[in-house]
């Protein structure tokens, strides 16, 4: 992969799906949004007259090359040397930034309520960002393609929009998809199902080491994506580094529901879990495991544990949250357009369809981040004529679920009442949720460039829970936090030795760490993980036996 490509796989990489935006502004709050803002001209005449009467004279100065406008560090949009070097584009360029500084300044400094000014901020961005000058014909980057291929740089661009509208949502290609297939070189660790229900399948990964510990670990992921991010490639795989270590693993791998499974819900889902967790206890021969559940895995983890709390079960001996927000506050982007009509009108769409579409879910988060996830796609695919790039990340996170109706519209309920924070709030199969019942020793990471799963929402939702535990923060965001195998030379990850009230005060106690967390989390997790004994020469168990190999039936499923 040339340097271009990944520069844009990993700007991509930082933004990807989670479930935060189950539910997002609709077309009709948007429309209303920028009336507002054309209204709100009219009723500050002299507010408005001074901003442009501003713009005027910035103009003047981007004219008279007097302006000392460049652009925002971090905006890679005009790297490109000739926005610097020639008189003409830089101008276009002051031009452009003078416009969106004033609009951004008009709405922040007008007389507007705090929500309704941040709902201005939120639709002028989604214009400014659209009319930037780098997305049209006239970018020099485009420019100069176009006379290094001939001209074929226009066509190869034209053929790629007319087959993104007919085959990707009208939306630009993010990922070769030709260049990845799960089972040929994603999700390739050995190994076998060794049961399935309506709802999942669990797999058993083949031991690589003669001695394995006796308590197995148990992934749970989340549900909006499928479960080999676990398992991306050898070299970046999470449970190949656990098999590495004597750890037994297991995973789930949720099947993609259609319409036919519109009622299945958090109940639906933690009984079906719980049969995955006897299964696991038979295979093994071990009283209890250890368990894993990311992002929305881990809010379901959680449900699965406050339920076992409820009924005094003793099947789960430690566990791990991953980038999992669980005390839920709508402080978010998404946030924004959150009131009672938007949700009630998300839970009534997705209940007439029977189920929430992945691939519309990845179309709301990308226009909640345009530049990352629509126009630099935009310029690569259609103003260059690049092919998008060969990612595995990006490869999986296109690999979408749909989520059925009850389960979207219970995250939705989440959401509204945050009822994990609140003791008997909840209820799962018949009992009330108490996290602060859940006492086992637990361990919790969290990403500190992360938007979705911020790392003090993380903190939050770590003093939930009863038990022991120990927070770490990557130094990478949502996925990346999570895919952080050792060797980055750029790792870094904070710990510190108390779990204080606040995460700011934690954070100024923390030290930094060289490396990926993955070995600190490995050496808790083996202390954890009971005695060594002989490795099963096969998978499964008398009354389990392995079926098909891994990665299974259900991730293959549209």
């Amino acid at each position: 992969m040339n340097k271009k490509d990944k520069d844009l796989s990993q700007q991509a990489a930082m933004h990807t799906l989670s479930l935060n935006p189950a539910f997002g502004p609709r077309s009709r709050d948007l429309v209303g949004t920028a009336r507002m803002v054309l209204r709100q001209v009219l009723k500050q005449p002299v507010h408005s007259a001074r901003h442009m009467a501003a713009f005027g004279v910035e103009l003047k100065n981007v004219l008279l090359n007097r302006s000392q406008l460049a652009p925002a560090a971090g905006d890679k949009r005009f790297d490109e040397k000739t926005w610097q070097r020639n008189p003409l584009y830089r101008r276009y360029m002051q031009t452009y930034l003078a416009w969106c500084q004033e609009m951004n300044d008009w709405i922040s400094t007008s007389n507007l309520s705090e929500q309704d000014a941040q709902r201005g901020q939120f639709v002028i961005s989604l214009l400014t960002e659209a009319m930037a000058p780098t997305n049209t014909p006239a970018n020099p980057a485009a420019i100069k393609r176009f006379f290094e291929t001939g001209g074929k740089s226009v066509l190869d661009g034209f053929s790629q929009l007319v087959r993104d509208l007919i085959d990707n949502n009208g939306m630009p290609s993010q990922v070769d998809k030709t260049a990845f297939e799960v089972g040929r070189n994603l999700g390739t660790t050995e190994g076998a199902v060794v049961f399935r229900n309506e709802v999942l399948e669990l797999i058993q990964y083949k031991p690589r080491t003669e001695q394995v510990q006796a308590r197995p670990l148990l992934v749970v992921p989340p549900q909006i994506n499928k479960f080999y991010l676990f398992d991306l490639t050898p070299e970046k795989s999470l449970i190949r580094y656990l098999l590495d270590n004597g750890i037994q693993a297991f995973v789930i791998s949720w099947r993609n529901p259609g319409k036919a499974q519109r009622e299945w819900g958090f109940s639906s889902y933690i009984e079906a879990l719980k049969e995955a967790v006897d299964a696991i206890l038979a295979i093994t021969g071990s009283t209890d495991l250890n368990i894993f559940g990311a992002c929305s895995g881990g809010c379901t983890m959680s449900s699965l544990l406050g339920h076992y709390a409820a009924l005094e079960e003793t099947k789960v001996n430690a566990f791990t949250l991953a980038v999992s927000m669980l005390d839920i506050r709508p402080d978010t982007q998404v946030g924004l357009f959150a009131d009672e009509k938007t949700l009630e009108a998300a839970k009534r769409r997705s209940y007439q369809t029977g189920v929430l579409e992945g691939r519309e879910l990845a179309k709301v988060f990308a226009w909640m981040r345009p530049n990352d996830l629509i126009w630099s796609y935009w310029i690569n695919n259609y103003l260059l004529g690049n092919e998008p790039p060969a990612f595995d990340v990006l490869y999986w996170n296109n690999d979408t679920t749909n989520l059925p109706a009850a389960l979207h519209g219970e995250f939705i309920d989440m959401y509204q009442h945050n009822p994990f924070a609140r003791a008997g709030a909840m209820e799962v199969c018949g009992t009330p949720i108490d996290l602060a019942q859940v006492t086992c020793d637990f361990y919790c990471i969290a990403g500190m460039t992360d938007h979705i799963t911020p790392w003090e929402a993380c903190y939050r939702s770590m003093h939930l829970f009863g038990g022991q535990g120990e927070f770490v923060v990557s130094n990478s965001g949502h996925i990346q936090s999570v895919l952080n195998p050792p060797g980055n030379p750029k790792s870094r990850f904070m710990t510190a030795s108390t779990l204080p009230e606040e995460a700011q005060e934690w954070m100024d106690a923390a030290t930094e760490q060289s490396g990926s967390w993955w070995p600190h989390w490995l050496a808790w997790v083996q202390a954890r993980s009971g005695e060594c004994k002989k490795a099963p020469r096969k998978l499964g168990s008398r009354g389990y036996a392995a079926g098909e190999a891994a990665p299974g039936t259900y991730v293959h499923l549209r």
